[in-house]
């Protein structure tokens, strides 16, 4: 979560004109409400062991286009530009939260998911991890000395070492090849800086490499607790809400998509209408809590966190809000958070290399409950993966913050919203599979699209293993019935 904490929120900090502290005070703040969302979710949500995060790619966009509004831009002192932009995004992400907020507790997002089959599920899904491809071996080719190493030896011990038990019947190397595998890299990484091996290196191989980069260091204060509207009052603007929307639409399809994943690899069933629902609900509170503290980005669910469930096999709800105290704590506490911030890149990507291939291999697994025979079934799932991977692409290759992708109209806002949809993966993939399923010979086809397997689950009471993975706690179901 460091790691992604610290990759896309530093870009738009630099963005804004902000300097080395407000960074770092934008990283502990979006820890800190990271930590808080998380436990929201596994507490009220779907109760999937799943980490909230901020850092999606999807707010790259309307972010972009937020911060090159001419309105700001004019303002000449670069801590006041940062000030009011950050205030603008976070007036932005606490309208756009409703949307999230109404399809979810209204339950609308639950009715459509009754569009949703396995074989609609699998690409999805599927796109959740491939979408991301590009943090992982394009980053860790910035500095392949600490990434490739770290990639070997996180396969080495998880994989062919994962059945060796030095301590008695203790799976060290199956539970903890992260905890393994970063310090061993990361020391290796500190000598290699510190003996001056990028000296006279090019500034991306400096910044990719170095551990000393950035003053995230010296710049953290020692302690700092985030609090609401810490940037000021947030300010509204309608064009920037609806550019905001986009984003927030799109983390509600990854987000959709991941839960799916997190059910599989935790064992549970795929989440019920309701639950779906719920989770979106307690998201967009999420992304209203994004607004009320100013991250500067909001928030979805974190795949790669998704990812490290199927890699240490353990699926434990409780491990997980166990570690949002811990983001939480080194939010509070800011040189401690700073230190594991302060871990190059490539050592992240070369673990996403790994978690985002686990998260797209469990959306193929859907199609073991569908009929790959049918040359229908192969048409839908081929098209929705290539044209998934294929629009978004040739949507980003548009992308410069300044001509702000593909769509260039004058309503910046309109060029936000349409380059955010069809720049995300799974939001392609959604639209194609889910039109596509449902519309080609669909009576037919309830069988080879594996509904049979699928209907159980779309109720809470399909399936008597619902309530043991997601009833709420204290006994809220009471108050709260499932619908």
């Amino acid at each position: 979560m460091l790691g992604t904490s610290v990759m896309i929120p530093s870009w738009i900090v630099h963005a804004m004109g902000g300097s080395d502290g407000d960074k770092a005070r934008v990283i502990q703040t979006l820890l800190f409400v990271a930590g808080i969302n998380t436990l929201l979710q596994t507490l009220f949500g779907t109760r999937l062991p799943t980490v909230v995060g901020g850092g999606s790619s999807a707010y790259i966009y309307p972010i972009a286009y937020i911060i090159t509004d001419s309105s700001l831009q004019q303002i000449s002192d670069s801590h006041e530009r940062f000030i009011q932009t950050m205030r603008a995004i976070q007036g932005a992400l606490i309208v756009a939260s409703s949307i999230q907020i109404i399809l979810g507790y209204s339950q609308v997002w639950g009715l459509f998911s009754r569009f949703f089959s396995p074989l609609g599920m699998a690409p999805v899904v599927g796109l959740v991890g491939l979408g991301l491809f590009q943090r992982g071996f394009p980053v860790l080719g910035d500095c392949v000395e600490i990434g490739i190493p770290m990639l070997l030896l996180v396969i080495g011990l998880s994989q062919y070492l994962k059945h060796v038990r030095p301590f008695r019947d203790i799976p060290i190397f199956e539970r903890f090849p992260v905890l393994i595998c970063v310090p061993f890299v990361w020391i290796y990484a500190v000598i290699l800086t510190a003996s001056g091996a990028y000296r006279h290196k090019p500034d991306i191989t400096q910044h990719s490499c170095r551990t000393d980069r950035a003053n995230l260091i010296s710049t953290a204060p020692w302690f700092m607790f985030p609090y609401p509207f810490q940037w000021g009052p947030p300010t509204f603007s309608v064009g920037h809400s609806f550019a905001m929307m986009s984003a927030v639409i799109v983390s509600m399809v990854e987000s959709t998509g991941a839960y799916m994943a997190a059910s599989r690899l935790a064992i549970a069933t795929p989440p019920p209408a309701y639950v779906l629902s719920r989770g979106i609900g307690w998201q967009g509170i999420g992304v209203l809590l994004d607004g009320l503290y100013g991250t500067a980005i909001g928030s979805t669910i974190s795949v790669e966190n998704v990812g490290l469930l199927g890699l240490t096999r353990v699926g434990s709800r409780r491990v997980v809000q166990i570690s949002a105290g811990f983001m939480i704590f080194f939010s509070i506490l800011g040189k401690f958070g700073a230190v594991f911030a302060s871990i190059p890149f490539p050592i992240f990507a070369a673990l996403y290399c790994i978690l985002f291939g686990l998260v797209a291999s469990i959306g193929i697994s859907f199609l073991q409950f569908t009929n790959m025979n049918s040359i229908r079934n192969l048409i839908i799932i081929g098209l929705t993966l290539f044209l998934g991977i294929s629009v978004p692409q040739f949507f980003n290759q548009y992308w410069t913050p300044s001509r702000r992708g593909l769509v260039h109209t004058n309503a910046g806002w309109f060029n936000a919203f349409l380059n955010t949809l069809f720049s995300s993966p799974p939001t392609v993939g959604l639209i194609v599979a889910v039109f596509l399923d449902n519309t080609l010979e669909v009576e037919r086809s309830k069988k080879d699209r594996g509904m049979p397997w699928w209907v159980k689950f779309r109720t809470f009471k399909g399936d008597n293993r619902n309530e043991e993975f997601y009833t709420l706690p204290f006994n809220l179901n009471r108050f709260f019935p499932p619908t």
